[in-house]
């Protein structure tokens, strides 16, 4: 390369900060590139964890990556801030304003050059619309959310200590995200009881949890098999499955069904569907799909743009379409992390990403856990509650924290979770 290429990385999650990460190591370290990381938070964490940090069962603090901290130690740069806009022909992004919490500026709009582009801003879930749902629903689909959900359920909590009363809640959404979550509730509830006991002196509240799934089965990525197997243990420790529940619309009392039941619900989570952000429609007129991601060709180049590409959950392949998985992600970030230098350095084409398959893990707090493996077959369940799936989720975080930490620091960071469940509550108290 005669100068030194631009290359920008738009979100930092499982496969923008991996991809920034690689391509360090690579082009950074070599000189041969400047790669920039930009995502509007500080901190990385690990989205198929997300259900966990909204019922308060994992401590977030201890499972951040600091973008700016991973960049300084992997040869390439992080700015805070989000892509509002992209000017194709003048090869240029736009970062809108960044304030601090209490609403003052920190910097203004900026605008920076690129050689490549590499999309990544992840999803977030699809209202479709539902009348109330923007307005009286509570989503996890990143930290924030989380945590802000985490905070209103401690509240409402407390709220039923004080008055004796039971705290329903409604969470529309019977994929991985939605069953997992109502599996973390009920476990941070009982994880609270001997803790409880002390503090006031009563009996803890009666949780009342309903999961609304619009299909005839939750999990339906799964086997049919681990959906009912999974529907039986959440029966099993009290959550109230309904299957083919449409929402018609969602007020400050509940949820409406499309045959007329109402649904009371004092928190309302909605984790159904999945669309790209809403800033995908300001990206220089790049063609989208109907739920809003970019569209992209087999290799992840736009079919638009010889120089963006996108990967994870807020791409579409238009002639073979993937789910929005981490299992996904992760593997096109590190197709692009091994082809990308080639294509800038000689214009070598980026070959089609082929996915292959590894299965899928769902894990349903302590009480069991399913994986779903290529080809039909099944583990989990049986004598050992869902031991082995369960022990297999775990080690797919511990995998990414190695990915990204490098073995030394990634074994440290193991041992300091280790350590920090024998110094600090199990569940989120403050």
């Amino acid at each position: 390369m005669s100068s030194k290429s631009e290359i920008l990385i738009v979100g930092g999650g499982v496969a923008g900060l991996a991809l920034a990460t690689r391509l360090g190591k690579t082009l950074g370290r070599h000189g041969k590139a400047r790669i920039t990381l930009i995502d509007k938070s500080f901190s990385h964490v690990w989205k198929p964890m997300l259900h966990c940090f909204a019922a308060g069962t994992v401590q977030n603090e201890n499972d951040r990556i600091s973008f700016m901290a991973q960049a300084s130690s992997h040869n390439f740069e992080f700015w805070p801030g989000e892509v509002v806009s992209i000017d194709r022909e003048k090869r240029e992004v736009v970062l809108s304003p960044l304030h601090a919490s209490d609403g003052s500026k920190v910097l203004d709009s900026r605008t920076m050059t690129y050689d490549a582009i590499v999309l990544s801003i992840g999803s977030r879930a699809n209202d479709f619309g539902t009348p109330g749902v923007l307005e009286n629903c509570l989503f996890i689909d990143n930290l924030v959310e989380a945590n802000a959900f985490n905070e209103k359920f401690r509240m409402e909590i407390l709220k039923s200590f004080a008055d004796n009363s039971e705290l329903d809640i409604a969470i529309v959404g019977g994929g991985a995200t939605g069953t997992q979550l109502a599996a973390e509730l009920h476990k941070s509830l009982e994880i609270v009881d001997p803790v409880s006991l002390h503090a006031f002196g009563k009996a803890p509240p009666k949780l009342s949890i309903t999961l609304l799934q619009s299909g005839a089965r939750i999990l339906p990525a799964f086997p049919e098999s681990v959906s009912m197997a999974a529907q039986q243990e959440l029966e099993r420790i009290g959550v109230n499955v309904r299957t083919s529940a449409r929402v018609a619309a969602a007020d400050p009392t509940g949820f409406t069904l499309k045959d007329g039941t109402h649904v009371p619900a004092t928190l309302r989570v909605w984790a159904a569907g999945v669309k790209a952000p809403e800033v995908t429609k300001t990206y220089g007129g790049l063609s989208l799909s109907r739920s809003g991601q970019i569209n992209v060709k087999p290799n992840l180049c736009s079919v638009d743009d010889d120089r963006i590409f996108a990967m994870g959950d807020c791409s579409y392949i238009v002639d073979d379409p993937l789910p929005a998985t981490a299992q996904v992600a992760r593997q096109q970030a590190h197709h692009l992390a091994q082809h990308l230098p080639a294509w800038l350095e000689s214009g070598k084409e980026v070959p089609s990403c082929i996915f292959h398959n590894k299965g899928a893990i769902v894990a349903l707090g302590n009480y069991n856990g399913w994986a779903a493996l290529p080809g039909g077959r099944v583990m989990g369940g049986g004598m050992l509650h869902g031991l082995s799936a369960r022990i297999g989720h775990i080690m797919l975080y511990r995998q990414h924290q190695i990915e990204l930490f490098g073995w030394i620091r990634g074994l440290a960071s193991i041992f300091a979770d280790m350590v920090e469940t024998v110094i600090r509550p199990s569940v989120r108290l403050d």
